[in-house]
Formats: C-alpha cells, sequence, structure tokens
C-alpha cells in the first residue's frame, strides 16, 4: 500500500469540495482550482477529508494512487494557504523591479529581461535583490520561479546569478598559474 496514497487529505476550515465523476473542484479563500483525475482511482469525500483509494496493486495503479493524493493535497493547501518561491540574486548590478505587473530583470545582458507573469501568479520585489512568485496552484509557482532563474543561473567561481532562497551553491577555486 503507497504510504502517501493511504493518508487521508484533511479539509481545512473555509474550503468547500466538490466531486463529480474523476473531476475535483476545491474553493477556499484563496481562490479556486479544479482537475480531472484518473478514472481508475477511486475518490471520496468523507466527513473532512478525502480518501484516495486504488483497484488493484498494478504498477500503473500504484503510480496514480500517491501522484493523484499528493495533487489532490496541493490544490487543498493551496487554497488556503498558497504556496511561495523566494529567490536571490548575487552580483554587482544585479537588479529586479516591478513595471506594472511585468518584473524587469537586469542580469549582465546588454538589456533588460522582462518577464511576464502567468495567470494566477504574483510576483513581488523586495529591495531589488530579493523576488517573490506567490500563488495558488502549486506547479505554476514552480515554473514560473524556474523560469526567472533559468535568465541567469548561478555561475560556480564568483557565486553571480540568481539562486533560491537557501540554495547552496558549490563554489570551485578559480584557475591557478602554474607550470
Amino acid at each position: 500500500m503507497s504510504r502517501i496514497g493511504k493518508l487521508p487529505v484533511p479539509i481545512p476550515a473555509g474550503v468547500q469540495c466538490a466531486l463529480k465523476d474523476s473531476h475535483l473542484k476545491v474553493t477556499g479563500p484563496k481562490g479556486a482550482l479544479e482537475a480531472s483525475f484518473a478514472p481508475a482511482i477511486t475518490i471520496k469525500i468523507v466527513d473532512d477529508a478525502i480518501d484516495v483509494s486504488r483497484p488493484t496493486d498494478k504498477i500503473e495503479h500504484r503510480a496514480l494512487h500517491g501522484l493523484t493524493r499528493a495533487l489532490i493535497n496541493n490544490m487543498v493547501v493551496g487554497v488556503s494557504e498558497g504556496y511561495r518561491k523566494t529567490l536571490r540574486i548575487e552580483g554587482t548590478g544585479y537588479r529586479a523591479s516591478i513595471q506594472g505587473k511585468n518584473l524587469n530583470v537586469q542580469v549582465g545582458y546588454s538589456h533588460p529581461v522582462i518577464v511576464t507573469p502567468r495567470d494566477g501568479i504574483t510576483i513581488e520585489v523586495e529591495g531589488n535583490q530579493t523576488i517573490h512568485v506567490s500563488g495558488i496552484d502549486k506547479q505554476r509557482v514552480g515554473q514560473t520561479a524556474a523560469e526567472i532563474r533559468k535568465l541567469r543561473p548561478v555561475e560556480p567561481y564568483k557565486g553571480k546569478g540568481i539562486r533560491y532562497q537557501g540554495e547552496y551553491v558549490l563554489r570551485k577555486e578559480s584557475k591557478s598559474g602554474g607550470a
């Protein structure tokens, strides 16, 4: 039995769940999310929890069991608390600012790079070195943060670039003159 799949997903106060066939809609104080899941997996709303079960121990059903439960949990947490990723910009002259809803990033190119956030994503800049990406959909928040980080990944010699908050970058020793 899946360790993750067999755990019920608790539904916090203020969150409503509507299930029709294998289509789940979750509404909460931060917004609403909906998704369709594999019809082979059984989803039931029992009291203040969502139970996920599988029909057999086939490898496809075992894989979908934990995945379905994790996706439902991400939806419930997203509409009740939301998700947030923090990025730090390191480097001389590297900075970010907000222009309307768009993010203006200057990270060593000859031109500023403009990032337009996806629907449901909010980008904030603290100072000019810290970027906060937040929203209710965990996948969209992570993808947007990854796209911003991809603009200038951290290089290992000086540590310049865009990194996640708390990310450790293994620093390399520079080339030493030798004969």
